[in-house]
This record gives C-alpha cells, sequence and structure tokens, in this order.
C-alpha cells in the first residue's frame, strides 16, 4: 500500500498551527557563572551581593585629603594641608578624608616652590603637600557602589548572557543563575545511517542533520540533546520516541517523514499522540511532519539536509522562540538575482545563494536546489524566498536576500563566475586571511564571459580556444566590443584524457564518456580536437552526459560509471587516475579594469602573483606558472 501525506497546508498554516496547537512554557535551570552559559537566557532577575567598590577608593595616584581644608587656594595664596595622607590608584581613601588630589597638582616638601614628584605611599616625616587650587569634594574617589550597589540588579529576566556579563557577574558575586530551559531530544532514525567519523560503505550515509541541528538550536540556548541512531523498526523507534517525549520538551525526529515503505515516524506519532499536519508547502521541506505527544510537539524532519535545515529554520525556530529563546533576525540586502528561477504555485521555495557587492548594488547568484546537496548551504552567504503565489523570479529581479553572515562577511565576498578549476579552491584558501571571500558559481568558460558582460560576477574565470589558436581574447571582443577588460592568468594548465586505464583521444569512440556542459572551455577544447580528427561525436557513448567541475569527471571515472573524461591533470593526480595530455591551455580571471580599483580585487591579484600559491600549483601538478600573475589589457 503506497503511503500518502496526511495533509499539505500552507507555510502561514503550519506556523499558526504550530502557534496554536503548544504552550510554550520554558524550565528554569540553575547553571554556574562560567564561559558555557554565554547564549544562556536569565530565567529571573539577577542581583550583586556586594557592592563594587565595596569602600571608596582612589582613582589616582594623589594624596588623600579634605576638601574644606583647600577652601581659597589660589596661585597667590597657596595652602599647605594641615591633614594629607600618600594614596595610588586603586587604593583605599582612609576614613575622614574626602577628595584626593592628583600627585601632579601637589607640591611636595617644607617650601611652596618645591617641584611634584612622586613618593611612595607612606608619608614621609615631616613632608608636607601645598596646593594652589581648591578642589571639590569626592574628586578623584570612587564611592563605595559606583559601579553597583549590593541588592542592585545587574541583569533583568529575559536577557541573553554575553561574554561581558560573565565577568561582571563574578566580580559582583554571583556563583550561579537561574536560566530559561528548554530540552530539545534528537532522534536519528534509519538503518542506512553511520556514525559522524565512519566511512560509509555503499548504499550508507553519515548522520549529520542531528549534528546541524544540535548546533542551530544550542545557538539560541536550547540544550539539545543527541540520541543514538535508530535502525528502521517500528516498535524500536516507537520506543525511543516515547523516551524522548519523556525526556524532553521538544523532540525531533530525523528523517522516516516521507512516504517510504519504512517512514514509520507519523504513524509512530498518530500512535502515541496525534499528527496535527504531515506535509508542508515549502521546498525543500515538504515532508515534515507536525505532531503532538503529551502536549508536546514531536516534529518530523526530512532526512535531505537541506530540507531539514529548512523546517528548523522556518518551523522549528519560531516554536523556540515562543519560549522566549529567539534567534537573531539575519540581516537583509537587496540583490539583483542572476539567474531565473522556476517555481510551483503553491509552495513558497527557498534557494540559497552567494550574494556579493559589485560597486553599489548587491548581486544573488543561486546554489544548487538539491536537497541533499550540504555544499550548496557551505558556499552561499544568503537565502532568497519565492513567495507560494508567484511562479519563480526573472534574472534581473531584485530580491530580498536574508543573510546567513553577518554583513560585513557578505561585503567581503567576490563572485567568481564561469570555468572550474581546483586551483581556485587553493586561492580561495589562501586569499581569505586578507579579508577577501571567494565565492565560485561553475558555469563554464561562456557563463562566465555572459555574467562579466551584465556586470554579475567581480571576474570570470576562462580558457576558451580561439580558431587561431588563441586563448580568450578573441571571445571577449566578439561578446564585450568596447569593453575595458583585463585578463589575470592563474596558470598555463594541462588538460587531458582522465582513466583508469591509460587511454588516449583516439580511444574515446566506442568508450563509456563523460563530458562538461555546453559552453565550457573544455567541452570546447573537446569538440575543437574531434573536429580535427574527423571524430563524429556520436561515436562516443556518454558524450551528452554533463557535469560542472573536473573533480566530478574524475570521480565518474573512478567509480567505473564511464570509462574516460577530460579534464585537468590535477583532478586526474587527485583521485589517482591514468592521464593522456591533450592541449596546455591560457586559464584566465577576466574582469573589468574598474575591478582593480577594489581592494579586494588587489589583494585576489597579489595572491595569484604570490610565490605561494605558484608552489600550490606546481605542488597540485599540471600547472606552468611562468605566466601566473601576469595582466593582460583588452581595451576598448
Amino acid at each position: 500500500m503506497v503511503k500518502r501525506y496526511l495533509s499539505v497546508i500552507s507555510l502561514a498554516e503550519a506556523r499558526a498551527l504550530v502557534e496554536r496547537s503548544f504552550t510554550a512554557i520554558p524550565g528554569v535551570a540553575r547553571v554556574p557563572v562560567s564561559p558555557r552559559m554565554v547564549g544562556r537566557i536569565t530565567a529571573e532577575p539577577i542581583f550583586a551581593r556586594f557592592s563594587v567598590p565595596a569602600i571608596h577608593l582612589s582613582a589616582m595616584d594623589g594624596i588623600a585629603a579634605r576638601s574644606a581644608d583647600t577652601i581659597g587656594a589660589s596661585e597667590q595664596n597657596p595652602v599647605t594641608l594641615p591633614d594629607a595622607t600618600r594614596v595610588n590608584t586603586g587604593n583605599i581613601v582612609p576614613p575622614g578624608y574626602d577628595t584626593v588630589v592628583m600627585i601632579e597638582d601637589v607640591w611636595v616638601g617644607s617650601k611652596s616652590d618645591d617641584v611634584a614628584r612622586s613618593a611612595p605611599v607612606e608619608r614621609r616625616d615631616g613632608e608636607t603637600y601645598t596646593v594652589r587650587k581648591p578642589v571639590s569634594p569626592w574628586q578623584h574617589v570612587r564611592p563605595v557602589g559606583e559601579d553597583i550597589g549590593e541588592s542592585e540588579m545587574i541583569l533583568p529576566r529575559g536577557h541573553r548572557i554575553r561574554p561581558h556579563d560573565v565577568g561582571a557577574l563574578a566580580n559582583y558575586g554571583v556563583t550561579e543563575v537561574a536560566v530559561q530551559n528548554v530540552r530539545a531530544g534528537l532522534i536519528p532514525t534509519g538503518s542506512e545511517l553511520v556514525p559522524a567519523g565512519e566511512m560509509p560503505p555503499p548504499g550508507k550515509v553519515v548522520e549529520s542533520n542531528t549534528l546541524m541541528a544540535a548546533a542551530v538550536l544550542a545557538g539560541v540556548g536550547v540544550e539539545a540533546h543527541r540520541y543514538p541512531i535508530v535502525p528502521d523498526d517500528y516498535d524500536t523507534i516507537r520506543d525511543a520516541v516515547r523516551r524522548g517525549v519523556a525526556e524532553n520538551d521538544i523532540l525531533l525526529v530525523s528523517a522516516g517523514s516521507s512516504a517510504g515503505t519504512r517512514d514509520y515516524t507519523a504513524d509512530i506519532i498518530r500512535d502515541l499522540g496525534e499528527v496535527l499536519a504531515h506535509g508542508v508547502a515549502i521546498k525543500p521541506g515538504k515532508p515534515v511532519i507536525i505532531g503532538r505527544v503529551e502536549g508536546k510537539p514531536v516534529i518530523g524532519l526530512p532526512g535531505y539536509p537541506l530540507a531539514a535545515a529548512t523546517v528548523l529554520r522556518e518551523l522549528v525556530m519560531p516554536l523556540v522562540a515562543r519560549y522566549g529563546m529567539p534567534g537573531r533576525e539575519p540581516g537583509r540586502v537587496a540583490a539583483r538575482l542572476t539567474t531565473s528561477l522556476q517555481s510551483d504555485i503553491g509552495t513558497d521555495e527557498f534557494v540559497l545563494v552567494s550574494t556579493g557587492r559589485i560597486d553599489e548594488r548587491w548581486v544573488a547568484v543561486p546554489q544548487s536546489r538539491g536537497a541533499g546537496v550540504q555544499m550548496s548551504a557551505i558556499r552561499a552567504n544568503g537565502y532568497l524566498q519565492i513567495p507560494s503565489q508567484k511562479e519563480g523570479a526573472e534574472a534581473g529581479e531584485t530580491m530580498d536576500v536574508r543573510l546567513t553572515v553577518p554583513r560585513a562577511e557578505a561585503e567581503e565576498a567576490v563572485l567568481v563566475t564561469g570555468s572550474h578549476d581546483p586551483a581556485l579552491d587553493y586561492l580561495a584558501d589562501l586569499v581569505r586571511p586578507r579579508g577577501v571571500d571567494i565565492h565560485s558559481t561553475h558555469t563554464g568558460s561562456m557563463g562566465g564571459v555572459i555574467a562579466l558582460k551584465k556586470q554579475e560576477c567581480h571576474a570570470a574565470p576562462m580558457h576558451l580556444l580561439a580558431p587561431d589558436g588563441t586563448y580568450n581574447t578573441h571571445y571577449l571582443e566578439r561578446y564585450m566590443p568596447g569593453a575595458d577588460l583585463v585578463l589575470l592568468c592563474v596558470a598555463e594548465r594541462q588538460q587531458g584524457v582522465m582513466s583508469r586505464d591509460g587511454l588516449g583521444f583516439g580511444d574515446l569512440p566506442g568508450r563509456m564518456f563523460v563530458n562538461r556542459q555546453k559552453g565550457s572551455g573544455t567541452r570546447m577544447l573537446l569538440d575543437h580536437h574531434l573536429a580535427q580528427r574527423g571524430t563524429d561525436p556520436a561515436s562516443i557513448p556518454g558524450y551528452e552526459r554533463e557535469v560542472t567541475t573536473h573533480l566530478a569527471v574524475a570521480l565518474a571515472v573512478r567509480t567505473g560509471e564511464v570509462d574516460a573524461g577530460m579534464g585537468v591533470y590535477s583532478a586526474a593526480k587527485a583521485l589517482g587516475l591514468a592521464f593522456v595530455p591533450v592541449a596546455t591551455e591560457r586559464y584566465e580571471l577576466a574582469m573589468h579594469r574598474e575591478m582593480l580599483d577594489d581592494p579586494r580585487i588587489a589583494a585576489l591579484i597579489e595572491t595569484v602573483a604570490s610565490e605561494e600559491f605558484k608552489k600550490i600549483l606546481r605542488d597540485l601538478g599540471g600547472y606552468e606558472t611562468a605566466e601566473t600573475g601576469v595582466l593582460r589589457e583588452l581595451r576598448g
């Protein structure tokens, strides 16, 4: 029997359902004052146990005196104080004194024209102190309780504890604090799961969803507890859910929420309580379950990582906020979308993007929309929402992008769109300490040229071979006539045939092959050499199968899915494949000349030209670095 969703409701309906279905009352826990308390929310006001300072202290090096003794002092009428004593900063001001005179304003000795000088705290026999201006009461004195008085409130309830709060609490005598406590249990289910740290055999995957969810929840002060992996057995999962409900305020069950034959979560929640909704019109994340057991929320998370992350952000975090533990509101920028996005009417879709500032405007480059592609979240620094009433968004449309990083970090983003090369990852690592955050999108060389023309990237990596044997300039002049451009040479690199058993270019007909996408320089190089040899692409099985990176080609070859593919030597070397060279090509970053004034681009150029980067290229193999860092100009 095929399972179906119990119901599919809108995101707005799901949020309203969560809000009205659960009484969000946090518990209270007492935690010691320590760095681990940062991020927790105070459950009650916190009061100082003693005053700080607990006694009058001197705020300066000088003398403690009675202010009344200085009345009438002037340059013409200096006053030698009848009673005073030396004090240094932080010393107790002895009883009977109500002011401190800085040592610079005191003449020490027996004569009025003595020069002021430093001396030990103790008053020397026969030493006199003379002042030439009156001083006011409590001048340069830190009175009792100046910082805080005994029983004064330090923090109110509902305050998120910050790092500097920890030191202040300790300084004011507080050793333990009552904090709001919400316990969230996380149960990973699935016979295909293995713990983090293990290499999953074929058909298995590492359990990472509850690790990610625990980190998200802990970030707002929730006490998250991860349970051991539970295999796909109804009774075992049922027992784990019953225990999780008993021990926590909120329970999240990872995986088992879809409609497969071993997706038991909905049936178990229905068995122990009630399913309020099974299916929410969001993408990714549609299979989410909202359930209630013993009055507590039990949420069934989808198994795909990005789907689980979306449900956490859009449904679970608003629930947690009702317990008094809100997350920080993300920063927002209005960004121009680089690619059209299709979406289904009736579904709120969330798309991860890399966003960056080009001149004075923001650009948003969509990442892969696959729910299982965790690297999309790694590469992204924001996300946008396509509302349920829209069929998508058009390229060039201005969209509201919610940042997943601080705005200052988003300002550091450099959008690199075009041809892929593993060297870009090493370049990104090398330039990051200089405040440059490279976000690469692999669209192929021609895709990069189009993005550069539309000013939707800072740099476009390319390696386009022209009929006359030159690289890159022919296509830039053709597609961007009149533009003032510069080309930064990353390297001259070897392209060739990757295989497990040393296949050459002439061996490709009849061999299973994997290709790069149309418009990529590698695809164009392949077609150029096929044409030179008079080889029909149709004679190569798999010629139409496309991937977007050299490493994806190498992986397909190594796993035995295909016999061969075209790519760079460094990718073949990384995966231990045989490599037969076909051509050496010039791999460059094309940029508008005006970008040279951008400090981020200046840092990028300096890094490419550095000996450190050149050494990395030589160690990777397949790169010639004689031209690395050389700038070519292409004037309009």
